[in-house]
């Protein structure tokens, strides 16, 4: 019981700070303001640790490679973890394994992220076009990478963007294509 309340916690933990993470990569992807108070909370939350990497590993034409390598560092680490307090033994963990599952996972999270928030523009347009909260903003910029090359290609047909229908089709299809990844992988959960 104890083992599995320690899970838990671990796949809480570390399923925050990675989003967190994943999310200071994927603001910077999108240009976002950095200037919005949530942006605020990322950027302070995921220094300390980029702070170091930034010195070893260099930015790639505007993305942050450093925030990216950081996300797999912390899921590898969430892993072993993991396979601690479920009592596995390390010593037959190949790195290679690790290494591959992290990235896995971290590709996951990433299509997740912008399912939700594109389900959330989705949402909030419907229900408060209007709003002019920080997070509404945060998550209509994150979306946007996503959503324009869509739009451009399916116009809005009598005022209704079917775009978010054709984006939700294309990140299902890339949650099965890393689900099938991940089970060649032997990812085993």
């Amino acid at each position: 019981m104890l083992a599995d309340i320690a899970i838990t916690i671990l796949q809480i933990v570390s399923m925050f700070y990675l989003t967190v993470v994943l999310l200071r990569f994927l603001l910077q992807v999108a240009r976002a303001d950095f200037y919005n108070p949530i942006t605020q909370f990322v950027v302070k939350a995921t220094n300390p640790p980029l702070r170091p990497l930034r010195k070893v590993i260099p930015g790639w034409g505007g993305i942050d490679g450093a925030s990216l390598v950081l996300a797999i560092l912390v899921q590898a680490l969430a892993l072993v973890l993991i396979f601690l307090a479920g009592g596995y033994s390390l010593s037959g963990l190949n790195p290679v394994y690790l290494l591959s599952w992290s990235i896995i996972l971290v590709l996951e999270l990433i299509i997740r992220i912008y399912f939700w928030s594109v389900i959330a523009v989705v949402v909030v347009s419907w229900v408060a076009p209007q709003s002019n909260h920080p997070a509404i903003g945060l998550v209509a910029e994150l979306t946007e990478p996503v959503m324009r090359p869509v739009r451009n290609l399916v116009p809005p047909l009598g005022g209704l963007d079917l775009s978010p229908i054709v984006v939700f089709l294309i990140l299902n299809v890339l949650l099965v294509m890393v689900d099938h990844l991940g089970r060649a992988a032997g990812l085993p959960f």
